[in-house]
């Protein structure tokens, strides 16, 4: 009997095929005979301690404008009418992220909820790394106005950010007599009761930020982002350019350290985010790259995944 799996996605509609990570882990259990089911987290509900969600049998397909086909909607119990959910909606992570995470939770004694929806929950993906202080760069999460005046005094050259942005949004770098500095932190504190990150500068961003992908802890691959000229965020949805990439020593260093409390925490599949050998971000919720990764290196990360998931349910 094939297995059944459902994820929990943005529409698979409006899906790049040419770089989507989601699409890529689709099509290999597709192609390894298992039966898709599509969702956002808007069609789950819970009563009387069952979560259900109203899913989409997908057939998906590397057309461009058509990456999937499906069949009419059907209710299923999550608990009971699927083996792996696949937990993969974008950012941002706000109450309707955490609610969804407390709903798997729900159901993962019964179905394998990948990343695990606890994991995701405790692991803010600016948050996580500061558990490993000595692994990043000179960082001050607040709201407090003076203590990040200081910092700015200490450091002069700063990037500024949104503590639960993504995908480079909101990302400003001040210089040591940049005039924005007022008018921006009013500007992060009118719009959110969230205090904010503010990093050093690392001037090694000019070459590239790196993004390492680990399954259950252990790296599987990376690629470089290099930002366009002049600028700091290299996001690829922004702009940047992927390169191919090795791992550094420092690289595996960070690998090593934050890797057993990864897999710990049942977040199988990761993304980090390195620039000059030090850690900047943790992505737990639908990191970005394998198929990128795949047309540089040939590393086939997606077929890695299903591996392990595989071998976790033979072992549930």
């Amino acid at each position: 009997m094939s297995l059944r799996v459902a994820i929990q996605m943005d529409p698979l509609e409006s899906v790049n095929i040419d770089g989507d990570t989601t699409f890529a882990l689709a099509e290999v259990a597709q192609a390894r005979g298992m039966e898709l089911f599509v969702y956002g987290p808007e069609h789950m509900s819970i009563e009387q301690g069952r979560v259900t969600a109203e899913v989409r049998p997908a057939r998906v397909q590397r057309v461009k404008g058509t990456p999937g086909l499906f069949d009419a909607p059907v209710r299923l119990d999550l608990a009971k009418d699927v083996d792996v959910i696949l937990m993969r909606q974008d950012p941002p992570f706000d109450m309707s992220y955490i609610t969804a995470c407390h709903l798997l939770e729900q159901v993962s004694d019964e179905t394998l909820v990948v990343n695990d929806p606890a994991g995701v929950r405790s692991s803010p993906e600016k948050i996580f790394p500061l558990m490993f202080p000595e692994l990043m760069p000179p960082t001050l999460v607040s709201r407090d106005l003076s203590a990040i005046e200081a910092f700015r005094a200490e450091h002069r050259d700063i990037i500024i950010k949104p503590l639960y942005g993504h995908g480079g949004a909101g990302v400003f770098r001040l210089k040591e007599n940049d005039s924005n500095f007022d008018s921006l932190t009013e500007l992060f504190f009118n719009r959110s009761r969230e205090p904010v990150m503010v990093q050093a500068f690392l001037p090694a961003v000019s070459e590239g930020d790196k993004r390492i992908i680990l399954i259950d802890g252990k790296a599987v691959g990376a690629l470089n982002r290099r930002p366009k000229a002049g600028q700091v965020r290299s996001n690829l949805v922004v702009g940047g350019t992927a390169e191919a990439t090795d791992l550094s020593d420092a690289d595996k260093r960070i690998c090593d350290a934050i890797g057993p409390e990864l897999k710990r925490r049942g977040l199988v599949l990761t993304g980090i985010d390195v620039i000059g050998g030090r850690l900047t971000e943790v992505n737990v919720t639908s990191p970005t790259g394998v198929q990128a990764i795949k047309k540089l290196s040939g590393i086939d990360i997606a077929a890695d995944f299903w591996n392990v998931v595989q071998d976790k349910l033979a072992s549930r």
